[in-house]
């Protein structure tokens, strides 16, 4: 049961990391109101590392920001190395 939620939990808050990038991407084009820096990072904080990671790949964006470039791919490894060591 605790596997299931921690499944259910990391694949919504990777698919709402994503769709922020995204979201934001697409909103720079348009010269809109955009989506903070600190929250499109926290949402990789939190669990949305990979969908942060793709973000920056599908939707070029963000990639020419130390934060980014360095965090992101950080706490994808970091996160990866938990669930490694939880399954242990």
């Amino acid at each position: 049961m605790t596997l299931q939620l921690v499944t259910l939990y990391l694949l919504g808050i990777n698919i709402i990391t994503l769709a922020a990038y995204g979201i934001d991407k697409w909103k720079a084009r348009h010269h809109q109101w955009r989506i903070s820096e600190v929250v499109l990072l926290f949402l990789a904080f939190i669990g949305g590392a990979m969908g942060a990671f793709l973000g920056m790949r599908l939707f070029h964006h963000k990639t020419q920001h130390w934060k980014f470039r360095i965090l992101v791919p950080l706490l994808l490894i970091l996160q990866i190395a938990a669930l490694v060591y939880c399954r242990s």
